[in-house]
């Protein structure tokens, strides 16, 4: 049997290390080329560093994204750039620089960008995901219609009213027993666009109601992803456009009011001695003989401020939905080259240690002066500001104080016995509260 040399055998594992060594150094010829055509433009937002390809996607906590977008913003400023693999973005934040962008040249920074969760749930139509044209007659469209159903005057705030006789039913129905909320107050607020939308409102145990609440629920607990793209659409007034706008006012006018109630429930649960100023103020304004009115909050300074409060820690959405920039521009003194994908987050500007003393702390004193008169802050945008702010702020006001009002005036909330109140949220694109039973003590006229 013949016995192989060394010799020979040499050249073959020769030739394989160099077929290795040849692949690395293609390899990394790519990647400096790939590093230096993604570079940054000069004058760009500084930023964390972003590896080659897959850019910072290790900067990113899959289990609370926006918790790494505040830390970032926290170790940049107000504006902070990202990269995830070829794509650029821009975090957003401070009042001064949301203001900049999106009221002084809010031309290049009012259109949605392209990404998953448009293309999955409204195909770029409706008011919220639209542009251009578009968008332009939907929000003309829907502003003057809430405006003639009645936002912003009597009408509306009689639905409200109406409702909250139906919510106060069904809570006392509880027998002041451990239950969760979440149902009934979901289907109270829904109900007042339903009155707006379809003239009429649901019983609380309509099964298509809820599922149409349990698919507009669903819309809102989506993994938050701002990446991809989507065809683009330039229709106007058509059955479909009609069909997404009125989702849009469904999802943001229900998920966002009703979380924001649930989490009133919360906090006055967990700080009864400030629950119980508020119904001091409601006793020596309204009292228990009648309803509230919304000719009742500017005598109510205290109440007024503690919805604040609740909205400023409730921190519904941490971020508004990304903006697009449509033209070179700049911000803050950065050059921002037209297709950049802008994120506006509002969490850092609600929890600003400048503007807020106590910020970490559910503090309703944020928003009031030593005399005891309500603040109205600038920087307080939960609603955003500019061209895209939210049109139904208006209702989503009224809501929050008539119902939260009225909750207050016929019950005490409190803790189940035995049970441990936990203040953690469900993540999603909003941020409402994990399920959770309270108590509603009918209170003693």
């Amino acid at each position: 049997m013949a016995v192989m040399n060394l010799s020979d055998v040499a050249p073959y594992w020769l030739w394989q290390w160099m077929d290795i060594q040849g692949l690395l150094m293609m390899l990394c010829v790519f990647l400096i080329v790939k590093t230096i055509r993604d570079r940054p433009p000069r004058n760009f937002p500084p930023g964390p560093f972003g590896l080659p390809v897959i850019g910072n996607f290790l900067n990113i906590s899959p289990s609370d994204p926006f918790g790494s977008f505040c830390k970032i913003l926290g170790d940049y400023g107000d504006i902070a750039s990202l990269s995830f693999g070829n794509k650029r973005f821009l975090l957003l934040s401070g009042w001064k620089t949301l203001r900049e962008a999106f009221v002084e040249k809010a031309d290049a920074f009012t259109d949605r960008p392209s990404y998953p969760i448009n293309k999955r749930l409204c195909k770029g139509l409706g008011l919220i995901s639209s542009n251009g044209h578009t968008w332009r007659q939907q929000r003309r469209f829907a502003l003057s219609t809430l405006k003639y159903f009645g936002v912003g005057k009597k009408t509306l705030e009689t639905s409200i009213l109406e409702e909250s006789r139906f919510l106060y039913e069904a809570i006392t129905n509880e027998q002041g027993k451990p239950f969760e909320p979440h149902n009934i107050l979901h289907n109270a607020v829904a109900n007042i666009i339903c009155s707006l939308v379809f003239g009429h409102r649901f019983e609380y145990d309509d099964l298509q109601f809820h599922e149409m609440l349990k698919i507009s629920a669903e819309i809102f607990q989506l993994p938050i992803t701002l990446w991809g793209r989507c065809d683009d659409h330039t229709s106007g007034f058509n059955e479909e456009n009609l069909l997404y706008s009125v989702i849009d006012l469904f999802a943001a006018g229900t998920e966002t009011t009703s979380n924001t109630l649930l989490w009133g429930l919360l906090y006055m649960a967990k700080y009864p001695e400030i629950q119980e100023k508020v119904q001091d103020e409601i006793d020596g304004v309204i009292g228990q003989e009648r309803q509230p009115s919304m000719d009742d909050r500017p005598s109510m300074p205290y109440t007024y401020a503690v919805i604040h409060e609740i909205q400023r820690c409730a921190n519904i959405l941490p971020s508004t939905p990304p903006r697009v920039c449509t033209k070179d521009t700049t911000i803050a003194g950065y050059d921002i080259p037209k297709g950049v994908v802008v994120v506006p987050m509002l969490m850092p500007i609600l929890f600003d240690k400048s503007e807020y003393q106590t910020a970490d702390r559910f503090n309703p004193e944020h928003f009031l002066e030593k005399e005891g008169k309500f603040v109205k802050r600038d920087n307080f945008m939960p609603f955003s500001i500019g061209k895209r702010v939210c049109p139904g702020e208006q209702l989503a006001r009224m809501e929050l104080f008539l119902f939260f009002t009225s909750f207050l005036q016929r019950f005490t909330f409190c803790i189940p016995q035995g049970v441990e109140l936990t203040m953690e949220f469900v993540i999603g694109i909003a941020r409402g509260p994990k399920p959770f039973k309270i108590c509603a003590i009918p209170r003693i006229k």
